[in-house]
């Protein structure tokens, strides 16, 4: 792996912008050893100190700059930027950190056109980018972790993708890499956070006490009831579409045709097992009936709620 003469580290997510950086940084001085490397904030930087920094040295190495807060360029920056893109020196390397927002928009696509290579450090907003963040960063590390495990680890741990890296590397210097539920709850136990997702999981399986329990706990801890409801939909919905397209099929082959992982429709044609064609009929009009009380606010959302947990547990094995 050579290194980039002009990369575009774009998104404000602190720890994949790091690890971009650094990945750069390291293949530059496995390369060259006398490279030197310098670091600069855009709101600070002048022009002179960029053309100054990417000069090459007397003394040789690889002249390597690194700009953070590339958004808060100041306008001849963006201009000296910008020209020397077009023109980048392949004996050097321009590494510029750009949040990736409204903010310095035009000066990103800018470094976009003149030829920049782009690494997206996006935050991960969506519950399945994260578990697939966990899983990625399992492999990296040489190990394997399945969907519910990184499910039960998220859960256990938060959002935060720093503690949840550290947690993964705690994870794989304590076991033999293969990272399952049992696992996780061997080393987590008590400490996750119930989500909406605990709530559907117990639900969808029937299991009443479990269900009442983690949504009495979610929402004492502050969950707010409207993802509750929605993961709710979710897991009968998921179930649902399985199940209709065939509870033994191979997860592999119906992920690309449903959309969905291949992990997560393993975990549904699991618990379809339990299910009838009417019991999910009358457990997704329950968890509609639920998602319109609890956001057209209803009196007592908490009570809607266990309403709707009663009725998918009581719907699964139903037969009309």
């Amino acid at each position: 792996m050579s290194a980039p003469a002009l990369l575009l580290v774009l998104g404000d997510e602190e720890l994949l912008a790091t690890r971009a950086v650094n990945q750069v940084v390291d293949v530059v001085r496995q390369a060259d050893p006398l490279a030197t490397v310098s670091e600069f904030t855009a709101g600070e930087l002048v022009p002179g100190e960029l053309a100054a920094a990417l000069s090459p040295s007397l003394f040789g190495g690889r002249p390597t700059v690194i700009v953070y807060n590339g958004q808060d360029a100041k306008k001849d920056l963006v201009t000296a930027l910008l020209n020397y893109a077009k023109k980048a020196d392949q004996e050097a390397t321009l590494v510029v950190c750009h949040a990736g927002g409204a903010k310095g928009k035009a000066f990103a696509d800018g470094l976009k056109a003149a030829g920049a290579e782009v690494t997206l450090a996006a935050k991960l907003t969506r519950h399945a980018d994260k578990v697939d963040f966990i899983r990625g960063e399992i492999r990296r590390l040489g190990g394997r972790c399945t969907g519910e495990a990184a499910e039960a680890l998220l859960d256990a741990v938060g959002n935060d993708l720093r503690e949840l890296a550290a947690a993964c590397a705690q994870l794989m210097s304590d076991t033999s890499g293969r990272i399952e539920l049992d696992v996780v709850h061997r080393y987590y136990r008590g400490r996750a956070e119930v989500s909406g997702f605990s709530v559907a999981d117990a639900a969808v399986a029937g299991d009443v006490p479990a269900a009442l329990e983690a949504l009495r706990w979610a929402l004492s801890t502050g969950v707010d009831p409207v993802p509750i409801a929605d993961a709710l939909a979710d897991g009968v919905r998921t179930i649902a579409r399985v199940a209709s397209a065939g509870r033994g099929g191979n997860a592999y082959q119906l992920a690309s045709k449903l959309g969905m992982p291949a992990w997560k429709i393993e975990k549904a044609q699991r618990m379809a097992r339990g299910w009838s064609p009417d019991g999910l009929v009358d457990a997704m009009a329950a968890a509609a009936r639920c998602n319109a009380e609890v956001k057209g606010g209803a009196d007592d959302r908490g009570y809607a709620l266990e309403r709707a947990v009663l009725a998918v547990a009581e719907a699964r094995g139903a037969e009309r």
